[in-house]
């Protein structure tokens, strides 16, 4: 059974209040592609602008350090093929007690905490849950090897402070935002994919993340 964790990227929509919202259209449309191809013959070929923080995306360390591995530089072994646990959890602030005594080291560690129900609403922009500091040095220290959460960002952001970014991304741990679905993973036993294209000098980019269980 496969199970897809990924939003669905459409031209117009917004993923973070402030920035923009991708713009999809035709680069060649199948009416003009009939003035180049033979009869009956047709393509079309898209055309996206969009900055990387777009949809479901993958953070690499570049995303935070300016000499952290960027996109094309991150291990399949961090990305695919990952021994999945989730946690679930409704409470705003997160901090390492979620875990528990659970053996993270290896594991893609997935926060369902329900909020992905209020994508694309004006309530998904306030109070998401997110982790704390703490929490952040807890999976780093417990050698987690991936973490994702259905919330508007991993981090709180009432300030311009990220710490959670700043310990998993200091230590080479991809961080994967706005993930859905993770209500119809089990808590364990299931396989995570999570590889976003491997584009040069970029931190972040959309991800077709899935679970095969």
């Amino acid at each position: 059974m496969r199970v897809d964790l990924s939003h669905t990227v459409e031209h117009g929509m917004i993923t973070y209040k402030g920035l923009p919202a991708p713009i999809i259209c035709d680069y060649l449309s199948r009416e003009d592609s009939k003035k180049r191809y033979a009869e009956d013959t047709t393509f079309q070929m898209g055309k996206i602008e969009m900055i990387s923080n777009t949809g479901t995306y993958v953070d690499a360390p570049f995303h935070r350090y300016a000499d952290g591995k960027d996109l094309s530089e991150l291990p399949l072994e961090s990305l695919v093929d990952l021994d999945g646990l989730v946690f679930r959890t409704h409470q705003r602030v997160n901090g390492p007690e979620l875990f528990g005594k659970a053996d993270l080291r290896g594991k893609a560690v997935l926060l369902h905490t329900g909020w992905a129900k209020h994508w694309r609403t004006d309530r998904y922009f306030e109070g998401h849950p997110h982790l704390t500091e703490a929490a952040a040095i807890w999976l780093r220290d417990q050698g987690a090897r991936f973490v994702g959460i259905d919330s508007l960002n991993i981090d709180g952001t009432e300030t311009g402070a990220r710490p959670v970014h700043t310990v998993l991304l200091g230590a080479d741990i991809p961080i994967c935002e706005h993930m859905w679905n993770l209500d119809q993973l089990p808590d364990s036993g299931f396989r995570l994919h999570a590889a976003p294209v491997k584009v040069k000098g970029f931190g972040t980019f959309p991800v077709r993340a899935y679970a095969i269980i």
